[in-house]
């Protein structure tokens, strides 16, 4: 190809490009002027809020609780809104994980530009981690896509559903649907996620109805991670309501916090690394390592990986203990993986994690994606054994539990040891409700049942406590 060859196909890909970014001008002004076009919004609902990450069992939905009042305000210019929602467990409760409560759970999520913070009371708790993605929430909505694609170069083709347009901001690339009746109907993005890498989240717009001149949708349902995480029916809505957000002090001022992991010998080579909301358990053997759990992400899995090299230098991970397959638990499977460790886990979860963990982690790569390994696992249906040298630990399965189907529980008969995952932690009373109370009860019929001489309780929450603490709690 010629140099002047060369030069006209990149003036005709330049007009291309210059043509599609005008028609999608048209296109979004014509929306605009369809679904009218407003500054800010306010909109009320009822409907379901969905726990990600938490379903019973890998191939279950998540979770869902009832939403009894929604309200959500957006001002467009500011990049600023306030959530307000009160949800309520249905009767009878449901299965899965998330924490349960006692009768309502009211939350004020609010984010402004960069900084995001939940309202407690008179308390605003920063939210660092959750800015962008609440960023990412506003330019979703179907004003919002608008707003956004109009301030960023967005470009279209055609669709099955009528014309997608797309833009990218930051990391975020962004696509929405706008049907023949010139209306938003569907809007996606991608977000990382520990588990399922770049987690398609995709929100359907429909039953659109004039409210004040400003054409909005009735019914909304959002997934992630193929789905719903939320469903809203909307039954009000003000236009261009007056939204001021200053921003709170701590908001401004706080940073992530670096990974904190602390360590208690609890036995002769066993540890609990702890630090944070979520537990690990090391156990060393002549040769090798042990880890139970691999909780939250990688930068956890990282940090407990360092401070067991620390503790036990020149031994090699060999396996990785996973209790179940929810989110927080498993989030830092992969790093393991990398590290060359064997994953023992619920013979239901295998062939979910090797699914997943095939999807693309382009956002945020984690170990695994930079220098891909084939996973081995061991899986377990009711009791599985580690013995090496004087150290021996049991696997088994809890049969009964609500949580989680395949949830496991390891045993080591020398120590007297028992480390579990969510249905008990101390201290007991951030575990209210019925559902851990009968969680409770069930975990320590299965010791029972099993003949387990257990003295102390190691959980995955919390701190180590003794039976009779959970011989209490079942008791209550």
């Amino acid at each position: 190809m010629t140099n002047n060859s060369r030069k006209l196909l990149i003036a005709a890909s330049v007009m291309s490009l210059s043509l599609a970014a005008q028609d999608a001008k048209t296109v979004l002004q014509s929306a605009a002027t369809a679904m009218g076009d407003v500054k800010s919004i306010q909109y009320s609902a009822t409907g379901h809020l969905y726990a990600l990450g938490q379903a019973f069992s890998p191939t279950s939905p998540w979770p869902q609780n009832n939403i009894t009042t929604y309200t959500r305000t957006i001002d467009y210019g500011s990049r600023s809104s306030k959530e307000e929602l009160t949800q309520v467990e249905p009767s009878p409760p449901r299965l899965g994980g998330a924490a349960p409560f006692a009768g309502e759970q009211k939350q004020i999520n609010l984010v402004s530009g960069q900084y995001a913070w939940n309202q407690v009371g008179n308390a605003a708790q920063p939210a660092v981690a959750a800015a962008e993605e609440r960023q990412l929430q506003i330019w979703l909505t179907p004003h919002g896509f608008l707003h956004t694609a109009m301030e960023n170069n967005a470009t279209l083709k055609k669709g099955s559903g009528g014309t997608i347009v797309s833009f990218t901001v930051g990391k975020f690339k962004i696509n929405g649907t706008i049907d023949r009746q010139n209306l938003v109907s569907r809007t996606e993005s991608w977000i990382p996620n520990p588990v399922l890498g770049d987690m398609l989240v995709e929100t359907t717009y429909s039953d659109y109805k004039d409210f004040n001149g400003v054409k909005f949708p009735t019914t909304i349902v959002q997934k992630q991670g193929r789905y719903p995480v939320l469903d809203l029916t909307v039954t009000n809505v003000q236009p261009n309501v007056r939204l001021e957000l200053p921003v709170p002090d701590a908001a401004k001022t706080t940073a992530l916090p670096p990974v904190k992991v602390t360590t208690q010998k609890i036995a002769d080579g066993v540890w609990f690394l702890a630090g944070g909301s979520h537990n690990s358990v090391m156990v060393e053997y002549p040769t090798y390592l042990v880890m139970i759990e691999a909780p939250l992400d990688e930068a956890r899995s990282l940090a407990v990986i360092s401070e067991a090299r620390k503790l036990a230098p020149n031994k090699p991970i060999k396996y990785l203990i996973n209790t179940h397959h929810h989110f927080d638990h498993s989030g830092g499977l992969r790093t393991y993986v990398a590290e060359g460790a064997t994953i023992i886990t619920n013979e239901i979860n295998k062939g979910y994690y090797e699914q997943v963990w095939k999807s693309p982690h382009t956002l945020e790569p984690d170990r695994l994606a930079k220098d891909p390994k084939k996973p081995a696992f061991i899986t377990v249906k009711d009791k599985y054994s580690l013995a090496d040298g004087e150290r021996s630990l049991e696997i088994y399965h809890l049969v009964g539990d609500t949580h989680n189907p395949g949830i496991m529980m390891v045993y080591m008969p020398k120590e007297k040891i028992l480390v579990e995952a969510d249905d008990f932690s101390w201290p007991a009373g951030t575990r209210a409700g019925p559902r851990y109370h009968a969680n409770n009860v069930n975990l320590y019929r299965n010791i029972q049942q099993l003949k387990l001489d257990v003295k102390t309780i190691a959980p995955l929450h919390g701190e180590p406590v003794s039976l009779s603490e959970l011989q209490k709690a079942t008791a209550s």
